[in-house]
């Protein structure tokens, strides 16, 4: 099975953090994209519009239909209808100046706009736009305004159209009372203009000028509220299950390692449930250091008791002993003879020395425990230092190796072993100390010819006061020590089998070389 990669707690919040981001960005698109699709609307109304006013010039100036079959002014038609305005790229043109005076116009062309004003009119009322029919010059001849007689020449979708190509084109529209200050629309202040030539053959007769204001999104929308309704009920069932994603993913999972990390600091044993597959990679990490740390306190609780009752059971013996060896000197003192006094005095002084070594032994345990990991030593070095400690065991170093360890710790596991060799097997045993190292790892290892541990005591060889040696003072700390400093390390130390004497292996990660 394929390992789960879970999410980290950044992704997570950095995609929330985007989606919360689109939903604006993505709103403030989908209206300007409807801007635009009102203001093309506008145009297409227009276009329809000035179709059938021209359909209407040519009929009350008698141009035939077949005019409109001109192959260019066709393809413009087209090219016009296909490109339309568009509220993102086209340029938004001034207000567009007042008519000026013009030459008269054509009588012929007067006449017709005469003829058409009453159904400019009619059209204005129901479509709301401004209506214009210009002659071929670009004077006003028919308005739904007061500018009749008044010229247009000039404007630019007028002198297009004058040159047979329809134009659309955007401009500012006049400030007016209704308008609603820091709307959301920017077509509020807009206006389409429209300009279509009417063609007889290939001549332009007459140009159809038409304006008008789009409508505006509060507009349009004040008539939508159930679809605004349910796009709004749509962003807070995004908004909930992206609470709830977060719910299941970050907060449901922290949740548990709390309540486990709280149990465990009022004194319990804490077992945290597995993490669900969905959790953020965080949530998860921290549950795993927390079961770390739990086990670990666990642990180290189990070690702390099972030493408090080594300790008070190593206490007692001397404790006992001097007790009462001072009882019969307080009450017989005086009946005793030298020698007896002498005695008892005597298992006073040797309790006093056994429970000083005790106690150094605790404080040397103690700060093993507490040693921080780190340091780097050369072993061969260390090694031939311990040899020159203990001239009484004949010592052979073999072989070279670096370790992570401090020197210090390296110099009190070997002040150990050696110091057991010299105690059980006696002076003129020769000790081996092997050194070799691997990419990631350095050994060493201290064996004797002497009698050797038995299984039973190889067992327990690192327990905290066990020691074979009680009589002549021994503490059985030593190799507890030597374990809690090879630990510390990261590394383990053992009882290795051997045909004679005692095997002791130690392995510790390899010293990384300094950087030159």
């Amino acid at each position: 099975m394929p390992a789960f990669r879970r999410p980290r707690l950044r992704t997570l919040l950095l995609l929330s953090n985007l989606v919360v981001l689109v939903l604006p960005v993505t709103g403030f698109w989908a209206l300007r994209l409807y801007e635009s699709a009102l203001v093309r609307q506008t145009e297409t109304e227009l276009r329809a519009q000035a179709a059938v006013l021209a359909g209407a010039w040519r009929a009350a100036r008698g141009i035939a239909p077949e005019s409109l079959a001109d192959g260019l002014t066709t393809r413009a038609l087209e090219t016009a209808r296909r490109r339309g305005l568009d509220l993102a790229h086209d340029t938004v043109l001034p207000l567009a100046p007042d008519p000026r005076p013009g030459p008269p116009p054509e009588p012929e062309a007067a006449a017709a706009g005469a003829r058409l004003l009453p159904v400019l009119r009619d059209t204005q009322a129901v479509t709301l736009a401004a209506l214009r029919l210009l002659d071929a010059s670009g004077v006003v001849v028919a308005s739904t305004g007061a500018d009749t007689g008044l010229s247009l020449a000039g404007l630019e979708e007028v002198e297009a159209a004058r040159a047979g190509r329809p134009l659309a084109v955007l401009r500012r529209r006049e400030k007016i009372a209704t308008e609603v200050p820091g709307g959301i629309s920017r077509t509020a202040g807009l206006r389409v203009h429209l300009a279509m030539p009417v063609l007889d053959g290939e001549r332009v007769d007459a140009v159809i000028l038409l304006s008008r204001t789009p409508s505006t999104v509060t507009q349009t929308v004040s008539g939508k509220v159930p679809e605004i309704a349910a796009v709004a009920l749509l962003l807070l069932l995004l908004v909930a299950a992206l609470a709830a994603l977060a719910s299941r993913l970050i907060t449901r999972p922290l949740d548990v390692v709390v309540r486990a990390a709280r149990e465990v600091a009022a004194g319990g044993t804490a077992r945290l449930p597995p993490v669900p597959r969905t959790a953020v990679r965080e949530a998860a990490e921290l549950s795993e250091a927390i079961a770390r740390m739990t086990a670990t306190l666990e642990g180290r609780a189990t070690y702390v008791r099972g030493l408090a009752a080594h300790v008070s059971h190593e206490f007692k013996t001397p404790l006992a002993a001097m007790r009462g060896a001072a009882e019969l000197l307080a009450e017989h003192g005086e009946a005793m003879s030298p020698e007896e006094r002498a005695r008892f005095a005597t298992t006073i002084e040797d309790g006093v020395a056994r429970l000083d070594r005790l106690v150094g032994g605790l404080l040397a345990l103690a700060r093993a425990d507490m040693a921080a990991a780190g340091g780097r030593s050369a072993l061969r070095p260390l090694a031939e230092a311990a040899a020159a400690r203990y001239p009484a065991l004949r010592v052979t170093i073999s072989g070279e190796a670096g370790a992570a360890i401090a020197p210090q710790a390296v110099a009190t596991v070997l002040d150990s072993l050696l110091g057991n060799a010299l105690a059980h097997a006696g002076p003129g045993t020769t000790v081996a100390v092997t050194l070799r190292q691997d990419a990631a790892t350095a050994t060493m290892t201290v064996s004797d010819d002497g009698p050797g541990l038995s299984p039973a005591n190889a067992a327990r060889a690192f327990d905290p006061f066990f020691t074979t040696a009680r009589e002549a003072g021994g503490t059985g700390l030593g190799l507890a020590i030597a374990r809690s400093l090879v630990e510390g390390a990261g590394g383990r130390i053992e009882v290795m089998p051997a045909v004679q004497g005692a095997r002791f292996r130690i392995v510790l990660a390899r010293a990384v070389p300094e950087a030159s």
